[in-house]
């Protein structure tokens, strides 16, 4: 399976090593949680899951019946005792840690809260691995926002200054740094053998997928637009984005937890899980394109009214994923947003979600490797 000299591998991920594994996700009633629990049950991991109550109404967390099958912890993570006494009791091997306030507009409207959940439940989590024991591998899912903007045509690389303009991407650079801190000074890789916890840092471009009710989001706000007939306002129809399939990140975060745990601190660093270069593209054009997949779809229109700052230009550079750990993007764009119409389309139809989650998982898992 694994493959260091750079070649890409053909598997998504290794089946025999997630069968029976002890798995924490914080935020399995989210978006990409939710997905990634999905994903890891049908593995065949034993699945523990620390979350917020599921944020929307409708939300994939209910709709696909993620719980089901899960140890399912309703809890903040600014509450240390409480993340603290489920990560004892869950014993988990590996923990994927998304739980997060992910919303850049909700950043403005609340920033000590979005500062309190991104940065000290970053803290939380980690001191209660670190209570805990026993924990292999770590994947702190941060953002692509973490970097210092400068509005380059270029993809920013793991190695570029951390920053942020806003508070949610402010606080994402802080939990890149949190992890570097905890990494160097209680998990430090020269005394892994000791201790035996590899940390990674995962940053992933604008994902996009079916079960997503995101406030603020293109494709949310889009479903709603439909169902209630109203245009959909768009703030920045040129505004370029790195757009991608939900199931692509997640592909990339199984395999980074996969080398945490089996080479440790060789791979305990930070990590673009980006689209194709081609697929960073302009609001404008993902809307064509859901408008031919859905020909009964809302028109748009430009919201006038002021806005706060926003990045107009964003990429990722993933070849160090590519080279070292064998990842790459299975879903074109054009595809990935045909998948997304077809998941709400189903959704519309009252079909069975969990189905349909399982068959895209199915589906995704039998792309060849570009």
């Amino acid at each position: 399976m694994a493959d260091r000299t750079g070649a890409v591998e053909n598997l998504v991920t290794n089946p025999s090593f997630w069968r029976g594994r002890r798995v924490l996700i914080t935020g399995h009633t989210g978006f990409k949680g939710g997905w990634l629990a999905l994903w890891l049950k049908k593995l065949g991991a034993s699945v523990s899951g620390y979350a917020l109550p599921a944020p929307t109404d409708p939300s994939l967390f209910e709709l696909a019946r993620v719980g089901s099958g899960v140890d399912s912890n309703i809890g903040d993570v600014r509450d240390a005792a409480k993340l603290t006494d489920t990560v004892r009791h869950a014993r988990p091997e590996v923990v994927f840690h998304l739980a997060a306030q992910p919303l850049v507009r909700a950043g403005y409207a609340d920033p000590a809260g979005t500062y309190a959940t991104n940065v000290m439940g970053t803290v939380n989590l980690l001191e209660a691995v670190r209570s805990a024991g026993g924990v292999r591998a770590v994947v702190n899912v941060t953002s692509d926002k973490c970097y210092e903007n400068r509005e380059w045509p270029w993809g920013y690389r793991e190695n570029e200054p951390l920053g942020g303009f806003d508070p949610y991407s402010s606080s994402k650079a802080c939990a890149e740094l949190v992890t570097q801190s905890w990494r160097s000074a209680f998990f430090a890789p020269e005394q892994h053998a000791g201790h035996g916890t590899a940390l990674a840092t995962a940053r992933a471009g604008n994902v996009i997928g079916g079960g997503d009710w995101g406030a603020d989001r293109l494709i949310p706000d889009f479903v709603r637009a439909i169902s209630n007939n109203t245009p959909l306002q768009i703030r920045n129809p040129d505004a370029v984005r790195p757009w991608q399939h939900v199931l692509d990140p997640l592909a990339g975060y199984l395999r980074l937890a996969e080398r945490l745990y089996q080479h440790g601190p060789d791979v305990g660093e930070a990590w673009n899980f980006g689209p194709a270069t081609e697929d960073a593209r302009p609001v404008r054009w993902v809307l064509e394109q859901i408008q031919r997949a859905w020909p009964d779809a809302a028109h748009w229109e430009i919201d006038s009214r002021p806005q706060p700052h926003e990045a107009a230009l964003l990429k990722l550079d993933c070849s160090k994923a590519r080279a070292r750990l064998g990842w790459a993007p299975r879903l074109p764009l054009p595809l990935a947003l045909d998948w997304t119409v077809e998941w709400y389309k189903a959704w519309r139809d009252g079909a069975d979600m969990t189905a349909v989650c399982m068959d895209q998982i199915d589906r995704y898992e039998a792309l060849a490797a570009p």
